[in-house]
């Protein structure tokens, strides 16, 4: 079970180097990724017991929600799928059903398990590549037969006698010093030809049916495939791009995938966080006509799910009863309330991101790892061009920004991003070709280009 152990101090921290602002929303997902640690630390017949504790974030867009979620897995590598809740369907219905989101995270943690086995056996792999490497460049000399076996008719096999010490001696020095011409780089531009295994490729198969189906499609196509024999092809390749397929060939055998399969299943069940975006979208509302069976139908399969239940997957099952379930939205003409009532019950912490404004525009521009400054500076540096940015020209960025979310559409940080690429569209345009490779972007510069955009409420509607 790999977890990192953090404390929830340390998890906001971590937070706080991407993610401006939203103090509580850390502090809560920093609790909840915590307690995580601490089940796993107390007594086994009582750790079963312990249920997560599942967050609902509130906030408008661009504000941080998918963000912290997405963040937060990293600092655990626990396995993590973002869904959008609009895309599922009530059972019976067409479209996906909501267990296929317990199928994808399954699928997702065998891949990063898989990932993780191939780079403990990446040296052996290429040991046993470098030999295989030499076998093609230096193959074994063939027996010699004389004038009478081949008279007599001798089997060819007996004539395959064992070589001399003197021969194995002469060839063992021959295969050093091609493996010393070989780590060299002196054999790179040489070709060899090797025989690879085509990947199995079945009938497209996609099943739109009731629970479990969806799977079914997968399964089919593996018989299928595996009924198929698998198609090999000869190519010419140089020898560095030959190594790595062929170590790569080399890791898959020594691979267990059995064990791969039950770790990942087990990290699924233990430390799998699953992110349902746009969860307001499957709210009814008030409606005048009954239930509304698209939405309401889906929180009901839902439900099941979250409060834990046995998975089918084409691995074996998977329970859910310890998967972090973190839920999202803007829930700007619904609120909380509307969702089912046994939905809510098992959300039970519910946690209100902020708006953002100037403060946190000109902070998100300049302090996080990974602050859209620092980007398009590194971006501009690529093209020998020295990119900086006046203090007063962040705070205008910030400034117009928060003037625009105001006067249309509140979409939060997403804003910049938008306000940036029209600020530097002509830079970028030009970047190869400009003589001069010192640019500062000042507060002057941001008024020329984007004041008559900001002023023209129907056109900052189209451009930002």
């Amino acid at each position: 079970m790999n977890n990192s152990g953090l404390t929830p101090r340390e998890i906001v921290e971590r937070l706080d180097q991407h993610i401006i602002g939203q103090a509580d929303a850390k502090r809560a997902v920093a609790i909840a990724l915590r307690n995580r640690w601490r089940r796993q630390n107390v007594p086994e017949e009582l750790a079963d017991e312990i249920s997560p504790k599942n967050i609902i974030m509130i906030g408008p867009t661009g504000v941080g929600k998918t963000e912290i979620a997405r963040r937060l897995a990293k600092l655990d590598n626990s396995p993590f799928l973002k869904v959008e809740a609009s895309k599922f369907t009530e059972v019976g219905y067409v479209g996906r059903d909501v267990e296929s989101m317990v199928r994808d995270l399954v699928e997702l943690s065998i891949n990063m398990l898989k990932a993780e086995e191939q780079d403990h056996v990446q040296a052996k792999a290429a040991e046993i590549a470098e030999d295989r490497l030499l076998d093609l460049l230096l193959p074994p000399r063939p027996s010699e037969k004389n004038v009478g076996d081949m008279l007599t008719d001798v089997d060819p096999e007996q004539t395959n006698l064992p070589l001399n010490e003197e021969q194995i001696r002469k060839q063992d020095a021959t295969r050093e010093k091609l493996r010393k011409l070989l780590h060299d780089g002196k054999l790179d531009e040489r070709m060899v030809e090797l025989e690879i295994a085509e990947p199995r490729s079945g009938p497209m198969i996609e099943i739109f049916s009731a629970a479990g189906m969806e799977d079914m499609g997968l399964n089919l196509k593996d018989m299928l495939g595996n009924m198929m024999p698998q198609k090999k092809k000869r190519r010419n390749v140089k020898v560095p791009e030959a190594l790595e397929i062929i170590a790569s060939e080399e890791a898959q055998k020594l691979i267990d995938m059995d064990k791969v399969t039950k770790t990942a299943l087990d990290r699924v069940e233990q430390s799998g966080i699953i992110f349902l975006d746009e969860i307001d979208k499957i709210v009814g509302g008030d409606s005048q006509h009954g239930p509304d069976v698209s939405r309401e139908g889906v929180q009901r399969d839902l439900l099941p799910i979250v409060e834990g239940s046995n998975v089918n997957t084409r691995y074996g099952m998977v329970k859910t009863d310890h998967i972090l379930f973190i839920a999202a939205g803007a829930f700007s003409g619904t609120k909380p309330s509307d969702l089912i009532p046994e939905l809510q019950g098992r959300f039970p912490i519910r946690v209100e991101l902020d708006s953002l404004g100037k403060e946190e525009f000109v902070r998100i521009l300049t302090e996080p790892n990974n602050a859209l400054v620092k980007q398009y500076t590194e971006m501009m540096a690529t093209e020998d061009i020295q990119l900086s940015f006046t203090p007063d020209a962040v705070e205008q960025i910030a400034e117009v920004a928060t003037v625009v979310n105001e006067r249309t559409e509140n979409i939060g940080a997403r804003r910049l991003y938008t306000i940036m690429e029209t600020l530097l569209e002509d830079i970028s345009f030009d970047a190869p070709d400009l003589a001069e490779k010192k640019i500062v972007i000042d507060a002057k510069y941001v008024e020329e280009k984007l004041d008559n955009i900001v002023e023209d409420e129907d056109l900052s509607r189209y451009i930002l």
